[in-house]
């Protein structure tokens, strides 16, 4: 039985043209070789796993070629080159720095640097992971480093470039390694495969590749490890299996119900996501990237952006037409809010459901925004209704300004007769009829109360009379308690006291049972009003204030009630109150 040798290492690349993804350093790289520009000390920085060592014992076998072909390749005949293809060159050095980082170790490493080469011009070394060096060592190596002998070449391997000192950065020439695009792995897994005799699907391979983030080295332990589980032929279904992948089906079907506001399909479909053991933070995540590769579909211009197989690609091309841009917009901030929050979050399942909840929402919303329509002001439909020959509408005189009058219709033909606007007499704690009008007219009531309850709309630019129900103005009063989060008396009653609309009009009612309610109510009123016409888009809005006595045993007495109540009991409270001239807060 033959020793196994893992991918890779086996397919580790001898030659620069075999390099996967950083064809920018190895022509620099081949051209210094052609044209005999060696510098004495190299820095090669970048990610693990995308070829900084394997490109330094490439170019230190080039230079001590004897025999270099046409392309400045190495021959693999000289006896340079089959005494480093056995690994027993002496012309090659390597140091792993983050074992032997002492400047004990950096001295060895001088005084053998003396030392010519035995076969070939240069001696190379090749000093691994050099940010582990202390800070002595690197001391000990700044003057070498400087002016090495000729025959020294120095090629400093990092992943992490910011760790070293700027006297050595100094002193090198340095080459940043780019990560390897998911393209490229994608087709070196595929010349693998096909060495190794292996049928492997696309969709697979770029799954892996993903899964590497960016290193070469990583894709192809990944791939032995996927062709150990499922042999020669090689699967999505078995990658995502093995990978403890999220399908992308698992996201095509939620933002499918997104679209269609299902709510418990969405929830349904992350419940059976954590069934599978798969992280919350891991699918929130999943998911904004999800939504970010639709939405790059979007435009033609950034689909080159999405790096998935040819079928997927069809599958978010498809998605992408059936979302609106908004949709994506706002949904790829929920996503990001979540994903920010999941840390702090005490109830993480609960902030991950809050979210595709409002996801199932937003089509929702928008759909509800665009079918309501802007009412046409009173004054636009009696200029219309003049330049015809029908009558027009006018206010009688002897209508004041605390009735109630109910306005007339928004939107009708121009040829529609305007009935007379009839006006309402105020009843005591009653709501207002209004007039019965043709069924083509739709009716807005409109409340005007006395010169001192009228709250005008603050910074308004036109006069809006849109339609609101029961329940979106108890969502509105609910959340005006969100805007003042340091009244807690205010907000206590505003949780526990909800407003009851006065029928066919924007005037709606509220109930005090004590004093200190109806200073705290009528202090925020203005605010009040302002923050529901706003939100509800309706500028005629009114807020009545009902005092109701019978809730006595509920009532929240301020000092001075009490003390009424006290001295009403013992009348002597009041001689003591005046002889100590005590004053009540």
């Amino acid at each position: 039985m033959d020793n196994f040798i893992v991918s890779a290492r086996k397919y580790r690349p001898s030659t620069f043209n075999s390099v996967v993804g950083q064809s920018s350093l190895t022509t620099t790289l081949k051209n210094a070789i052609t044209n005999n520009h060696l510098a004495h000390a190299y820095l090669f920085c970048g990610p693990r796993g995308v070829g900084k060592t394997t490109c330094a014992r490439i170019f230190a076998k080039i230079i001590n070629c004897q025999n270099l072909t046409s392309e400045f390749e190495a021959c693999n005949q000289c006896e340079s080159c089959v005494a480093f293809n056995e690994g027993r060159s002496y012309n090659i050095h390597e140091l792993d720095a983050a074992s032997n980082n002492g400047v004990d170790d950096i001295r060895n490493l001088i005084d053998q640097v003396r030392i010519p080469p035995q076969i070939g011009k240069y001696s190379v070394y090749i000093i691994d992971e050099v940010h582990m060096l202390s800070q002595g060592a690197f001391n000990a190596f700044l003057k070498t480093l400087e002016e090495p002998p000729a025959h020294a070449i120095f090629i400093l391997a990092t992943t992490e470039k910011h760790k070293i000192i700027p006297t050595i950065l100094s002193r090198t020439q340095i080459y940043d390694f780019n990560r390897i695009t998911i393209a490229d792995t994608v087709d070196h897994l595929k010349y693998v495969a096909s060495q190794e005799g292996v049928d492997a699907d696309e969709n697979a391979l770029t799954i892996i590749a993903q899964k590497s983030d960016g290193g070469m080295r990583d894709a192809l332990s990944i791939f032995d490890q996927i062709v150990s589980f499922s042999g020669n032929k090689i699967t999505y279904q078995d990658v995502i299996t093995n990978l403890n992948v999220l399908d992308y089906e698992y996201y095509f079907q939620l933002v499918d119900a997104f679209l269609k506001n299902e709510v418990s399909k969405a929830l349904l479909i992350f419940n059976e996501i954590l069934d599978k053991g798969f992280d919350a933070h891991h699918f929130i995540g999943g998911l904004s990237t999800h939504l970010r590769d639709v939405l790059v579909c979007k435009d033609p211009q950034t689909i080159s952006l999405l790096e998935v197989g040819a079928d997927i690609r069809e599958r978010y091309k498809k998605q992408a037409q059936d979302c609106p841009t908004d949709f994506l917009f706002q949904a790829l901030k929920i996503t990001n809010d979540c994903d920010l929050n999941y840390r702090i979050s005490k109830n993480k399942r609960l902030l991950v459901e809050l979210a595709l909840i409002r996801l199932s929402q937003l089509t929702n919303e928008k759909k509800k925004q665009l079918s309501e329509e802007n009412p046409i002001p009173l004054q636009k439909i009696a200029v219309e209704a003049s330049s015809t020959d029908t009558p027009k509408t006018t206010i009688r005189p002897e209508q004041k300004q605390e009735e109630k009058t109910v306005q007339a219709p928004v939107s009708m033909p121009n040829n529609t007769v305007i009935p007379r606007v009839e006006s309402v007499p105020k009843q005591e704690k009653s709501a207002p009829k209004a007039q019965q009008l043709p069924p083509s007219i739709s009716i807005t009531a409109k409340v005007v109360a006395a010169p001192q309850e009228t709250y005008a709309k603050a910074e308004a630019t036109e006069t809006l009379n849109n339609d609101f129900t029961d329940e979106d103005l108890t969502k509105v009063w609910l959340s005006f308690a969100d805007t003042i989060p340091d009244e807690k008396r205010l907000i206590s009653y505003i949780n526990s006291n909800l407003p009851k609309r006065i029928p066919d009009t924007p005037t709606f009612e509220v109930w005090i049972s004590n004093s200190m309610q109806e200073k705290e109510v009528n202090g925020f009123k203005r605010d009040i009003l302002n923050y529901l016409r706003s939100n509800l888009k309706n500028s005629y809005i009114d807020m009545i204030i009902n005092m109701n006595e019978t809730i006595e045993s509920y009532k929240i007495l301020s000092p001075e009630d009490k003390y009424k109540q006290m001295a009403a009991q013992n009348p002597a409270l009041i001689k003591l109150r005046t002889g100590l001239n005590f004053e009540i807060d």
